[in-house]
């Protein structure tokens, strides 16, 4: 099952994906959330080092976890 957040500002789910770009630098992993499941994008859980976070205009993104 698709990892998911519920967003506190509209109460939509958002499904978390990601995708792999190439750079001049090398290959990069972008993630981000979707209303929508996008097959063979979704990711099962978040990944290491992340968590969820929603913006006051109700955009979810990922965010690094602070260092305790």
């Amino acid at each position: 099952m698709p990892y998911s957040v519920i967003s506190n500002k509209t109460g939509q789910v958002y499904f978390l994906h990601a995708t792999t770009t190439e750079t001049k630098s090398g290959s990069r992993t972008l993630y981000y959330f979707a209303k929508e499941v996008k097959e063979g994008k979704s990711l099962d859980q978040l990944p290491e080092g992340y968590e969820p976070s929603e913006s006051p205009n109700g955009l979810i993104v990922l965010k690094k976890k602070a260092a305790n």
